[in-house]
């Protein structure tokens, strides 16, 4: 049997007008996760707000023991889509969503759509268990199946999926038995390409409470600037 401990932790940041991450932290269904709206889109504050939301409430009101994480992603996707049909009718809106869900049978399940991340420490190895949905990270995919792919070096970080997208989104879902020391960190990309792997697996062997650790994170990502948005959800398994 694990016990839990979990915090979650956002800051606007220094150059950012408006928070437009969103944490989602609900220990009682066993959801920890983040959504980041889309930048240089209107109304991400509000598609990230949206989707944390009805994330929550899709899997509460599932029947099922194991709720379907990709129905219920797509279902919100469109609830995104459709809400930024009010919002914003020449653009839209979106945003990234990562999240996990722990089960009744000690293991998590993680939803990933975008460019937000979720990192496992086990001992002193960092995981990343999500692949940014990007540009760039699609061109070296398809590169790596030998194709010859170019992309505009201003594109390279434009996202190739999203929540709110025309077109339900394709989610990667990844399912990992708990164990005991696993230190799971959702975050959205104002740490992760601030925060380097190596120092994030040196703050999560920290041994401390989740909510210390997230502080000394988002602390060094605001002494580096603080370039967007950051926001992390630390779920420790003890």
């Amino acid at each position: 049997m694990f016990t839990f401990r979990s915090a979650a932790l956002s800051d606007i940041g220094r150059v950012r007008r408006e928070n437009e991450d969103r944490a989602l932290h609900d220990p009682e269904l066993g959801l920890f996760g983040v959504a980041d709206g889309v930048g240089g889109l209107p109304g991400g504050a509000e598609a990230a707000q949206y989707t944390v939301e009805q994330i929550a409430e899709g899997v509460r009101g599932s029947t099922d023991a194991t709720p379907d994480l990709v129905t219920i992603t797509q279902h919100v996707s469109f609830g995104v889509q459709r809400l930024g049909s009010q919002l914003s009718p020449t653009f839209g809106i979106g945003s990234t969503l990562t999240f996990g869900h722990v089960t009744a049978k000690d293991i998590i399940r993680i939803a990933h759509v975008g460019d937000s991340r979720c990192y496992v420490l086990n001992g002193r190895e960092l995981l990343q268990l999500t692949e940014d949905h990007s540009v760039e990270n699609e061109a070296r995919l398809r590169r790596a199946r030998g194709e010859v792919v170019s992309y505009p070096e201003s594109s390279r970080a434009a996202l190739t999926r999203c929540i709110g997208q025309p077109t339900p989104p394709e989610v990667d879902l990844i399912e990992r038995p708990l164990r005991k020391g696993d230190r799971y960190l959702f975050c959205t990309d104002g740490i992760c390409r601030v925060v380097r792997d190596a120092e994030l697996a040196a703050f999560l062997s920290h041994k401390l409470d989740p909510d210390e650790i997230l502080a000394e994170i988002v602390d060094v990502a605001l002494q580096r600037g603080g370039p967007d948005n950051a926001t992390g959800v630390l779920l420790m398994v003890d």
